[in-house]
């Protein structure tokens, strides 16, 4: 049964890592930035209208979670003019809360996450580096919730919705037979470990640097996504850069050995001011791996996305002068690329 059925922003870049690098980014002491991040349990609240009375609960919700509890309801019983002031979808709520499929979800939902301290945890020091840089900005609400195997975060207007669902662990019971939504390279890495940093990098691209329209070519979407990898080097300090785009072990490795022969590949196809998505989009979308490289289906995917991480990476190490604040002001794609003096041998 799907209970969420209207996609906002969906951020599928999911995936595991447990190489910590030590290049990239800078650590800072953000210890005493008063910012502590509580995730509101959504889910669970909502649950709770099985065994409360149902009215009260449906007030309690409505003003603690405003229009996302309105949404949510419309999603859920796939009525987008659903009245939630109205009565009368609560005999359809109960239909819900009865199923089998809602419940066994739930059960595992409640089993993984009785409560969610380390996201909590990790996503405090994240915004603490976000605040370190950037003191001004409003950090958004973030609320848990039962995407229905939708979405993974969302976002609507300065709050952040996790759905639980799609963070069960690799091996979920439900994962394979979700295959066509959700294929094996993707679901492998629904975990835990992966809530904060997709959650961070929403923020980081939607919210705080989204990408321009001008943003055509592939050099300056590798420059744009090489920014935003940096960025998250300098707040998720302590994550994997496998973590951080998206890559096993084995296709970090493959990046790094083959750095050289990636480079010439675009330069060789001339595809750096390519602007044709259809040429392009398999450099930068996430897939099993790159069509055209690598034998036996070896490549790394996002093979842009990580060139442009490195080229970026190399021009702040070119100019240590430059603040992370001035770099991602800097539209100039061109000027980072011809100044980062990247050619990897």
């Amino acid at each position: 049964m799907i209970l969420f059925n209207k996609t906002k922003q969906i951020y599928l870049f999911f995936f595991t890592g447990v190489l910590l690098s030590a290049c990239g980014h800078k650590k800072v002491d953000v210890s005493n930035i008063p910012v502590n991040v509580k995730i509101e349990r959504f889910d669970k609240e909502f649950d709770a209208m099985k065994t409360r009375p149902m009215v009260q609960q449906a007030a309690y919700l409505q003003n603690k979670y405003g229009r996302f509890y309105h949404d949510f309801i419309a999603t859920l019983l796939q009525d987008n003019q659903i009245n939630t002031t109205d009565t009368a979808y609560f005999a359809l709520l109960r239909k819900v809360f009865v199923t089998k499929d809602y419940n066994d979800l739930k059960h595992d939902i409640d089993s993984v996450y009785p409560n969610l301290d380390k996201p909590e945890a990790e996503l405090t020091d994240a915004f603490r580096h976000i605040k370190y840089y950037y003191p001004e900005k409003k950090l958004p609400a973030v609320y848990a919730f039962v995407s229905g195997f939708e979405t993974p975060i969302i976002t609507d207007n300065g709050l952040y919705g996790i759905g639980l669902d799609l963070f069960l662990g690799a091996n979920s019971r439900f994962y394979p037979a979700l295959t066509s939504a959700w294929p094996r390279y993707m679901s492998r890495n629904f975990n835990e470990q992966n809530i904060c940093p997709r959650l961070t990098e929403a923020i980081i691209r939607e919210d705080m640097f989204p990408e321009s329209d001008s943003s055509k070519t592939l050099m300056s979407k590798m420059i744009y996504n090489g920014k935003i990898m940096y960025f998250m080097d300098q707040v998720l300090p302590d994550a994997a850069d496998t973590l951080k785009i998206g890559y096993t072990d084995a296709q970090l490795k493959w990046c790094k050995q083959f750095e050289s022969k990636i480079w010439a590949w675009f330069i060789d196809q001339n595809l750096l001011y390519e602007s044709d998505y259809q040429k392009i989009q398999k450099y930068i979308s996430m897939a099993p791996f790159t069509p055209g490289l690598g034998e036996k289906n070896e490549s790394a995917p996002k093979l842009a996305i990580w060139t442009g991480w490195q080229i970026v990476r190399k021009y702040m190490e070119k100019h240590p002068d430059v603040t992370l604040q001035q770099l991602m002001a800097d539209n100039d794609a061109q000027k980072i690329l011809t100044e980062s003096d990247y050619h990897p041998k």
